[in-house]
This record gives C-alpha cells, sequence and structure tokens, in this order.
C-alpha cells in the first residue's frame, strides 16, 4: 500500500478520493456538491473529449453551443421531463437586483431550448437531419455528491439531433451508443455492456434509453453514457414540424445522447491500485516519463538531459503528439520522483542514468504490472508503442476477468437477493416487471436494473411476476 493511500480492502470510498488527491485530478469547490477540476485531470478530460468530438465529427455531427438558462416554462412543456428533473433544479429568480418576471432553470440537460431553437430552424424536410452536439456544463443539485461520479455541476457533451422518420432516428440512437462503447472499450480500456434500460430507468420524456454499462473494481456498476430515442414527445412539446415531400406538416423525431466527466471516475475505479492511478495509456495525456538520473550535475546538464530531450523528440513524433515528458525535479529522490510518476499513471517511465548511457540501454517500468526490462536506446521508438499497445491490452482484459468472475445469473427472487446481497457484482436473471416492481426489488435489495443487454435477444420466466416473455436483464448495486 502506498504511503499516503487507503487501501481499497479497508476504505473503498476514501481509497477513491485519496487517488484523486494524490495524482491532483480534482479538489472540493467552495460550493458543496462542486469541483475544481484541476490541469492534471483537466488534460485527461480533454484527451477522453478529442476522441470523442473526431468519432461525432466522423458520423457527421457538428458542434454547437447554447444558453445556460433556460425559461421554466420550457421545462413545464414536457411533463415527464419536468418531473423526473424538477427535484435537481438550480433555479435563478432574481438578477440585476431585482426578481425575474420568470424563473430561470440553469441547465441540467437542453432537450427543452434545442427543441425550441429546432422548431424555428426546422420547416421543410430538406432541413432534416440536424445532427449537433456541443461540449458544455450543466448542473443537477446532487444530495449526496461525490467527486467525478456525482457532483451538482459537470463537464461533458450532449448530443441532440432530429429526423424525419422513426427509422432514422432509431438508426442514430443505436449508432451514437456504438460510439460510445467502441471509445469505451477501445480507448479507456472499460469493458461495457451495451443494453436497453428497463422502464423504470428511462430518461424523463424518452420513448427508449440505452445505456453502457460497467463495473468498478469494488463491483459496483457504473452508467457511462446514454444515448435516448425521444420519439416525437419533444417535437410535439416544441412544435418542431416540417412539411413532408407530399407538402403535408408532421413531426420530426429526434435523439439525445451524453456522456461527462464521470468516465474520470470510472477510469479510476477500473484500473487503479493502492498505489495511484493507473491510466490506459491511449488515453494517458502523459504516456512517458524520462526521468535523467544523477548525482553528478554536469553529467545531467552536458549529457542526460540532452539525450532525455532527444529521446523525447523521438517517442513524441512516433506516438504523434506531445505525449512525453521529462522529468526534471532534481531536488526530489529518485524514489520520490518515480512515485510521483507511479501516482499519476504514467504508464511508462524511463529511467536514464550514468549506466543506462553506458551499456547504451534504458531501464523501462511499467506502471501497471511494475515489470522492468532494459531497451536499447536505439530501439526505444519502436519498443515504447507496443509496449503501451501491451499495457492496454493487459488493461482491458483484466477489467472484463474481473467482471465475468463476478457476474451470475439466477431465476428466481430469493436466489437474487442472495446473490445481491453475499456476492454483489451483476446479477443476471429474466425480468418482465413494471417500473413500481423495479422500486420493490431497490428498497428491498438495493439493486437497481441496470440494462437489458443488446448481445441477448433470449426470453425467459420473470423472476419476480412468473411472466413469460420476460427479457434477460441486468441487476447490480450502482453509483
Amino acid at each position: 500500500m502506498a504511503r499516503n493511500i487507503t487501501s481499497r480492502t479497508e476504505d473503498y470510498s476514501q481509497w477513491y478520493l485519496d487517488i484523486i488527491k494524490v495524482a491532483e485530478l480534482a479538489d472540493y469547490a467552495p460550493v458543496r456538491g462542486c469541483m475544481v477540476i484541476r490541469p492534471t485531470g483537466y488534460a485527461l478530460w480533454e484527451s477522453i473529449q478529442r476522441h470523442f468530438d473526431d468519432a461525432f465529427k466522423e458520423t457527421g455531427h457538428v458542434n454547437a453551443y447554447f444558453p445556460l438558462l433556460i425559461p421554466n416554462s420550457f421545462l413545464e412543456k414536457e411533463a415527464e421531463h419536468v418531473e423526473g428533473f424538477a427535484p435537481e433544479c438550480a433555479v435563478v429568480t432574481h438578477a440585476g437586483g431585482e426578481e425575474l418576471e420568470e424563473p430561470l432553470i440553469v441547465r441540467p440537460t437542453s432537450e427543452t431550448v434545442i427543441g425550441h431553437m429546432y422548431s424555428k430552424w426546422i420547416q421543410s424536410w430538406r432541413d432534416l437531419p440536424i445532427l449537433i452536439n456541443q461540449w458544455a456544463n450543466v448542473m443537477r443539485w446532487e444530495k449526496r455528491p461525490r467527486l467525478f461520479l456525482r457532483t451538482s455541476e459537470f463537464l461533458w457533451q450532449e448530443g441532440h439531433t432530429a429526423h424525419a422518420t422513426r427509422e432514422e432516428a432509431m438508426e442514430e440512437t443505436l449508432k451514437m451508443l456504438e460510439v460510445y462503447r467502441r471509445i469505451m472499450t477501445d480507448i479507456l480500456a472499460l469493458p461495457v455492456i451495451p443494453g436497453e434500460k428497463t422502464e423504470g430507468e428511462r430518461f424523463p420524456g424518452a420513448d427508449n434509453t440505452y445505456t453502457c454499462e460497467t463495473m468498478m473494481s469494488d463491483k459496483k456498476a457504473l452508467q457511462a453514457g446514454t444515448s435516448h430515442f425521444l420519439g416525437q414527445n419533444f417535437a410535439k412539446a416544441f412544435e418542431i414540424q416540417f412539411q413532408n415531400q407530399d407538402g403535408n406538416l408532421e413531426y420530426a423525431w429526434t435523439t439525445s445522447w451524453g456522456a461527462s466527466t464521470r468516465l474520470i471516475g470510472a477510469i479510476i475505479m477500473t484500473h487503479s491500485d493502492d498505489d495511484g492511478l493507473i491510466l490506459p495509456p491511449r488515453v494517458a495525456p502523459v504516456k512517458v516519463a524520462i526521468l535523467p538520473i544523477s548525482t553528478d550535475d554536469e553529467m545531467i546538464a552536458s549529457t542526460l538531459l540532452p539525450k532525455a530531450a532527444e529521446i523525447s523528440a523521438q517517442l513524441d513524433s512516433r506516438l504523434g503528439g506531445r505525449f512525453t515528458v521529462v522529468d526534471k525535479q532534481f531536488h526530489l529522490r529518485p524514489g520520490d520522483r518515480f512515485f510521483s510518476h507511479l501516482q499519476r499513471g504514467v504508464p511508462l517511465r524511463i529511467e536514464l542514468g550514468e549506466k543506462e548511457l553506458a551499456s547504451g540501454t534504458a531501464r523501462v517500468v511499467r506502471r501497471d504490472t511494475g515489470a522492468k526490462v532494459d531497451i536499447p536506446l536505439d530501439a526505444l521508438a519502436e519498443r515504447i508503442p507496443q509496449l503501451l499497445e501491451e499495457i492496454h491490452t493487459a488493461l482491458y482484459e483484466k477489467a472484463l476477468a474481473f467482471r465475468k468472475e463476478n457476474t451470475r445469473f439466477v431465476s428466481g427472487y430469493e436466489e437474487f437477493k442472495s446473490a445481491i446481497e453475499e456476492q454483489g457484482g451483476f446479477v443476471e436473471t429474466f425480468f418482465a416487471g413494471t417500473s413500481d416492481d423495479e422500486k420493490k426489488i431497490k428498497e428491498e435489495t438495493g439493486a437497481t436494473a441496470r440494462c437489458m443487454p443488446l448481445e441477448s435477444s433470449e426470453t425467459g420466466v420473470c423472476m419476480l411476476t412468473g411472466k413469460t416473455g420476460a427479457r434477460r436483464t441486468l441487476f447490480a448495486k450502482a453509483y
């Protein structure tokens, strides 16, 4: 166990907070429930953001920005939506020293204001589809905040699209879910399960909600991203109508989809250990730390630093960006220098001392396993990218194996309750209950329906109601 991090087995919540602190990812803000994202944490968010943004643009989406403040009347236009978000809303009642004629809502999400704007922009079938994403902050007043996982203010992206047909909107919904799955798997090394939400877990105002669910190292579930098929609900509420090719007026079909800084929490709780943060290489802002080591200041200045800079430039060129850092913390002992990069989750550390230089090698240390290997200096540019890929694969496979080891199938409710209480993790079963049934299960077990996995079309007998034709459903305690 690291000297400044609580062990996961001792106190998981404190371990999580300790990781954030020692890695300098975030800190508490003066307002309860809000956080300050520190430079290291924000660099990680920027890296995540770039991967998502590139994928959105590849699928034809463009970025825009919509207002932070939303008229209260907008939320009231869609009954389910306002009912779902009302308890979490922050409301502005005064501005400029006067009481406002109409309260303004600090956006919890932007379906309403974007729906209003789409009603102005869409007149004809020729105006469709509209494929817009925005990167923004939102506010949902959290009663039990936790850094990154649940904060009153958080950063995210929210996509909002409008289409001429139901089929096009549904295709968009599932396409963006697949974008999420691909990036979470291929970039963040998170083995997510794509699935459809049950009735009780749908986004307020949506016809269907789809999700990517993943398991944390304490066996709890985390919703990593969602994609919503909104049907014509918001279109009817905000009069988003268009003239079709036959000259008739129709309501548009809309979608929305979002992922947030919660993903940083997912990375922490999936990959990290008692020594600190572990970052998947493909998303790590710093992939390699190069440490010149010597007690001879002249040797450092004349030889080791120039060589480290040369290696850094070669690796950055090979990796396609500024992904290396040359450590110049010479006021610290070598062990403390090693430890600082270890706790920040840097995937690889290159140690370059007088001995290594004389032998024409560098010692390379993996963050995930601690394995050390001496690599010839002239082979670093080729071998380092290979090692980074090996780390990504190892992290993903380890997380996937953990999920599989902690997933079990049950057929009856008593067996279900026992599994949730004694083993935890993911419990699969057949379920065909109502939202009231879901509330009963949550009250009695603390577990919620996470999703109905898309990979399974199998049906059976509901473990609670005994109804036939029930879909395979994943339950777990969740963040």
